[in-house]
């Protein structure tokens, strides 16, 4: 018996990195899963590649009308909606003197403005199921860090959606909560860890001694959407192989 068996779980970015990871996780243990990337094909081969009930929805959340789009697949396809996991994010370090408005509305527009229009259109579905919600956050939205001023602004809004929402939404018997991931090695992160130096100083900054996996990531996921945290609510799991502890 899985802990989302018969449950119906939405995972935004799911054909790649963590939210794939997320999606397979899911899966494994009951969930039937609706699989959305920006890249249509690369999400329908994803969901080829799972071994469980899935659908797809490859499409843009960052357009008008897409979150409701997204939402009424799922409910097309399975009948509600019981988990969403935003894992959608972009991440656009620089300088701040040379990060430009284009970069931080980029970054805005799908960190903050897509989760919130999903949770927007799913909560209807949340509230009738007593269902959960975790956003992907980032220690960079708890601690600073030097040329990520953009992007920490938007995973700082995602901290604070997660509270708010989770205090305006538990009556109802929802629950949203956050995992807070450090470096990871993904697709999304390639480039930055293709430089040797940097990767030397991400390690040295961690206690745990390495970068973090997807692996490390997805069971705090697991665990925020199941029943085994029926109590926990407007918090974030920090997932960082100790830094924010150091």
């Amino acid at each position: 018996m899985g802990v989302l068996d018969d449950k119906v779980a939405i995972v935004t970015g799911s054909a790649r990195g963590i939210g794939r990871a997320t999606a397979e996780l899911l899966a494994e243990h009951g969930a039937k899963v609706l699989i959305n990337d920006l890249d249509a094909d690369l999400a329908e081969q994803t969901a080829s590649e799972i071994d469980a009930e899935t659908a797809v929805y490859g499409g843009d959340l960052t357009e008008t009308g897409a979150a409701d789009e997204l939402v009424a697949a799922a409910v097309d396809a399975f009948g509600g909606v019981d988990v969403v996991v935003a894992g959608a994010g972009v991440f656009r370090p620089a300088p701040f003197l040379e990060t430009g408005l284009d970069s931080l509305d980029l970054q805005y527009a799908v960190n903050v403005r897509a989760p919130f229009a999903l949770l927007q259109a799913a909560l209807p579905h949340l509230r009738r199921s007593r269902g959960a919600a975790v956003l992907i956050s980032s220690i960079s939205g708890i601690v600073g860090a030097a040329n990520t001023a953009a992007y920490s602004a938007t995973k700082g809004a995602v901290e604070l959606l997660t509270k708010a929402l989770a205090v305006e939404v538990a009556p109802d018997g929802v629950r949203v909560n956050s995992v807070a991931p450090v470096n990871v090695h993904t697709a999304m992160n390639a480039h930055l860890f293709a430089d040797a130096e940097y990767e030397r100083a991400a390690i040295a900054s961690t206690p745990a001694g390495r970068i973090g996996l997807v692996e490390d990531i997805t069971g705090a996921v697991l665990f925020l959407a199941s029943g085994h945290a029926s109590y926990a609510n407007g918090t974030t799991l920090v997932v960082d192989g100790g830094v924010t502890a150091a």
